[in-house]
């Protein structure tokens, strides 16, 4: 018997969040049953260390709502979301962390907009960001208003991947096949109509993060290569600069040698720095374009994004 649509499902993935899946699934469900209309809650275990995945199985014992998805190993965020987005039934799709940084109370006025504003998309814009370095705060501000500047669609600043959406949205999401995925970028990028719901986001109730610095640095180059080639661009405008500047160094050295009698003292540290900045143009833009083939290469492998252990869902 295949199984039945409702009205929202919630892709919550987890890596090592034993700390907040108690008080995450207590809130959860009283938002839920508070809109009174049918749900699932889809934990899509993604390689955690510690008891994440049996908290997980014991929630599904006494709640038929609590759906879990055990992926093979640690796969990354954004595929662990894709995993549970595949699964889902609902009429309206929610994306939210585990941390509790993200209240689930907003569901419901961003599931509102959806019901009487006609929205398909509301995602949950921050106002303000506790518990948080003032690295993490200044790279992430300046990394959306860069990344807003240089792609060609609108990526709403200061968001992440907390929004509701509708089964449009996420069946036009789905047949997005590449590997590197940027989910922000790519519900952008899909469009129909979306708006914001503001919030206070708070401290990760308990743990750690799991995201460091290389992985938003990764996230980061995914949703550049992704949505914009301006890193290409540079690359061409420093190329024509560096060759034009070179032209204009021959002319003038042509010019100093029979037009003139200076004497040009002659000396290695010119030269080194001559050749040292144009490797390193070089260099960049050899790595600006290896990241694009990189991306290239990944998707002509055509992998399956991610292989699941266990799951007790049933195939739709």
């Amino acid at each position: 018997m295949p199984a039945q649509p409702v009205a929202l499902s919630v892709v919550i993935p987890i890596y090592n969040e034993e700390a907040n899946l108690p008080l995450l699934h207590q809130r959860l469900s009283q938002v839920m049953q508070g809109l009174g209309q049918s749900y699932e809650l889809i934990f899509v275990n993604d390689g955690s260390r510690d008891q994440s995945l049996a908290l997980v199985k014991a929630l599904a014992q006494t709640d038929a709502q609590v759906k879990y998805v055990d992926l093979s190993r640690n796969f990354g965020h954004q595929i662990a979301v894709s995993a549970g987005l595949d699964r889902t039934l609902g009429r309206h799709v929610v994306i939210i962390d585990a941390d509790l940084q993200d209240p689930p109370e907003l569901i419901v006025p961003m599931y509102q907009k959806t019901q009487h504003e006609g929205y398909e998309v509301v995602y949950a814009k921050r106002k303000k960001r506790q518990g948080e370095s003032w690295l993490k705060l200044l790279t992430a501000k300046w990394f959306y208003r860069i990344l807003a500047n240089i792609t060609s669609i609108h990526i709403p600043v200061d968001t992440g991947d907390f929004r509701i959406m509708d089964r449009r949205v996420v069946e036009a999401l789905r047949q997005m096949p590449e590997a590197n995925k940027f989910l922000r970028g790519q519900i952008s990028w899909i469009g129909y109509r979306q708006t914001f719901v503001e919030y206070e986001r708070g401290e990760r109730h308990g743990g750690k993060t799991g995201y460091t610095y290389s992985k938003m640095i990764r996230l980061a180059l995914n949703g550049v290569t992704a949505f914009s080639d301006f890193p290409i661009k540079i690359v061409t405008f420093l190329g024509f600069t560096v060759s034009l500047f070179a032209f204009l160094m021959i002319l003038w050295t042509f010019f100093v040698k029979y037009f003139t009698n200076i004497e040009v003292e002659k000396g290695w540290t010119s030269l080194m720095v001559a050749i040292m900045f144009i490797g390193g143009v070089q260099l960049i833009g050899l790595g600006i374009l290896g990241e694009y083939v990189s991306r290239i290469n990944t998707d002509a492998r055509r992998r399956p994004l991610y292989f699941v252990r266990e799951t007790n869902i049933e195939a739709n």
